[in-house]
């Protein structure tokens, strides 16, 4: 494929990476794909974190949730202990956490490796203490996130099935459902095919939950582009897979519906620990996971990277949405 690049909007933290394995209390080795969100008057994370043993740091043996607190959005302090780790006869793991506020609570999206396959699962807290799950998808569907509002009444989340009879082992799509009680899906609809993305070739699906603007839904979603000649050097082995964040406008109205689009990328594996690091597990990934709008026109965009640790970006959210030319 065409050699791709950063949108030149977009700033990466020099403190990157903001948060990783040396700043867990606990037993930790990839801290990564987090959720993200305001809530009772701080920035809260929500991590992954796998545990790989020392004598095999290429074999996870174990995922629990972490939880962390900030006054400014760039320094985390960890809690003491995981926030969140689903386990019975059925749920093997949860991973992948999505943070979003709505109706004064604070809602969950998270992955679940089941004995039977992929779920998507929705939970809800107030204390991140205590999590209350509303509702697991069946198999295999996974990346949902939850709009901020209601719409017409409805709940709506963003999501990513996985079909591999008929669409093509993954070519996998955007898809919104919405709700009436966070816990009875239906009503699906297609939101945007992987064949519409012009710099990936393989998967595409949500990425943070939207932030809302005058101008519509602003989200931020990952793209897979995959090259079997390609090379790296990550603790996983050659990956030839890589992993870039893209930015879609929908409709206010009408979330199912994509009225912008940035035709190039927003986000490419470029810096020394989202690209070729050996310090990282898998070589060539960003993966968007918060998105938060501050009040003076400043958008925090955080990504899990080389699934080894979480980083940040900032953009100026007129500039994110310049780059989202209409779609009719």
């Amino acid at each position: 494929m065409t050699d791709i690049t950063s949108s030149d909007v977009v700033r990466r933290h020099p403190g990157n990476p903001i948060l990783s394995a040396a700043d867990v209390p606990y037993p930790a080795t990839l801290v990564f794909n987090a959720g993200f969100c305001r809530f009772q008057g701080r920035y809260v994370c929500v991590f992954r974190n796998d545990v790989c043993p020392q004598s095999d740091p290429t074999h996870v043996h174990a995922t629990n949730l972490g939880l962390a607190f900030s006054s400014d959005g760039v320094q985390w302090e960890v809690t003491a202990r995981p926030c969140f780790e689903p386990a019975d006869e059925e749920i093997v793991r949860a991973y992948d956490p999505r943070l979003t506020v709505l109706e004064g609570r604070c809602f969950m999206s998270f992955a679940a490796d089941t004995r039977h396959g992929i779920r998507g699962g929705i939970a809800v807290t107030d204390d991140f203490d205590t999590w209350e799950v509303l509702s697991l998808t069946v198999p295999d569907n996974r990346n949902m996130v939850l709009l901020p509002e209601t719409i017409a009444g409805m709940y709506v989340r963003l999501e990513r099935p996985m079909p591999i009879y008929g669409r093509g082992p993954e070519n996998f799509d955007i898809w919104c459902s919405d709700s009436p009680d966070l816990r009875y899906w239906g009503d699906s609809r297609l939101v945007l095919g992987s064949e519409r993305v012009s710099w990936c070739n393989n998967k595409i699906g949500p990425g943070a939950p939207p932030v809302k603007t005058p101008r519509g839904w602003l989200a931020v979603i990952h793209a897979v582009d995959k090259d079997d000649a390609r090379t790296g050097c990550g603790w996983s082995g050659n990956w030839p897979k890589r992993y870039s964040a893209g930015l879609i406008l929908l409709d206010l109205d009408e979330p199912w519906r994509v009225i912008g689009m940035a035709r190039q990328p927003l986000l490419v594996p470029e810096a020394p620990y989202d690209y070729e690091t050996t310090g990282g597990y898998r070589d060539y990934v960003i993966f968007p996971g918060g998105m938060i709008l501050e009040d003076d026109g400043e958008v925090k965009i955080y990504y899990g990277a080389a699934d080894t640790v979480e980083c940040l970006a900032t953009a100026d959210v007129g500039d994110l949405l310049n780059l989202c030319e209409p779609i009719e």
